[in-house]
């Protein structure tokens, strides 16, 4: 059998590369040796480069995403595996790129990459499907919102956050509207779009959804507690926080979640990896947002799901290679 090359890829141009390098190396971990060539590929601000077992740098040929080794030898992939969060990887822009040039990846194609990416655009096409999401006022850079209108429209507290931002960055919950202005401010250094949401008051949960041998299945459903004001970037990845999985809910509002998530999931034509984010408000969950490449490091919800499903990570990684194998 002629092993394949699979490059992991990780990295990103956001502030969540740092996460995203632990994810890659921990798929990059997961990854049967036997079956495949495994290598890793990191696209940075600085340059995108194919790391050797050395963690010498060697330059990735942007023209066919391929390599030339220092012994001559020339690498193709077979397929890569996207683990960036954020930009470029995960708001469609890489996925447009692989395209162009014929190199199979796995998750989800470039306009799925890139809605989800915009939580405004898909709770808007979400709604279309009845599935329940926060009030919300949306600004564009340079456009202006008084505080009584946010009062009146919103209530008290409100969050505001970034249209496209991953980890949580930007994001501020306001109880005392006199700080708006300073909120805005701190979303719009994030990104030109912005959202102010009325605050949902309940459970948070984060739920694994992917396509898994033919159907689509939910992981598991988090119950998040966090330690902060809201589960922010602290809390998700410097422990302020706790996960639990199983969330202690009732079987009722267990597959009311199960059936919103693989509704969402499906509506939107996804595939691969996914993690939506719901407030579970008087038995009835209102989505917040979809992550498409989300966090995969050791500490993440999504492998922490697949241990409580019963998946081994081996499984779970080798699935996704598979399935981009017969794309």
């Amino acid at each position: 059998m002629i092993k394949k090359n699979i490059a992991v890829v990780m990295g990103g141009y956001s502030d969540e590369y740092v996460v995203s390098l632990k994810s890659g190396q921990l798929i990059y971990e997961s990854l049967n040796k036997d079956i495949y060539n495994v290598y890793k590929v990191q696209i940075l601000s600085e340059g995108w480069f194919f790391i050797d077992d050395r963690g010498e740098k060697m330059t990735i040929d942007k023209s066919d995403f391929s390599v030339n080794l220092s012994s001559g030898y020339k690498v193709k992939f077979d397929v890569c595996f996207n683990i960036i969060h954020g930009t470029p990887g995960e708001n469609g822009i890489l996925q447009a790129y692989w395209d162009a040039v014929g190199q199979r990846y796995t998750g989800c194609n470039f306009y799925q990459s890139a809605l989800t990416f915009n939580k405004k655009d898909t709770l808007a096409v979400l709604s279309k499907y009845n599935i329940p999401s926060a009030k919300s006022i949306y600004l564009r850079k340079g456009e202006t919102v008084s505080e009584e209108e946010v009062v009146e429209k919103l209530g008290l507290p409100v969050f505001v956050k970034p249209n496209q931002s991953g980890s949580s960055l930007g994001i501020t919950k306001l109880k005392d509207i006199k700080n708006l202005q300073k909120a805005i401010d701190f979303a719009f250094a994030e990104d030109d779009e912005i959202l102010i949401e009325s605050f949902l008051d309940g459970m948070e949960v984060s739920v694994g959804v992917l396509d898994y041998k033919g159907e689509t299945i939910v992981l598991g459903i988090t119950e998040i507690v966090s330690e902060n004001e809201f589960f922010d970037y602290e809390a998700k990845y410097e422990g302020a926080s706790q996960e639990i999985t199983p969330a202690r809910i009732d079987d009722e509002t267990r597959k009311k979640i199960e059936n919103i998530a693989i509704k969402a999931y499906n509506s939107l034509g996804m595939s691969g990896f996914s993690r939506s984010e719901f407030i579970i408000m008087n038995g009835l969950p209102y989505m917040l947002e979809m992550n498409t490449n989300p966090g995969f490091s050791p500490a993440s919800i999504l492998p922490q799901q697949a241990r409580y499903y019963g998946i081994s990570l081996e499984d779970l990684c080798g699935h996704e290679v598979e399935k981009a194998l017969l794309k």
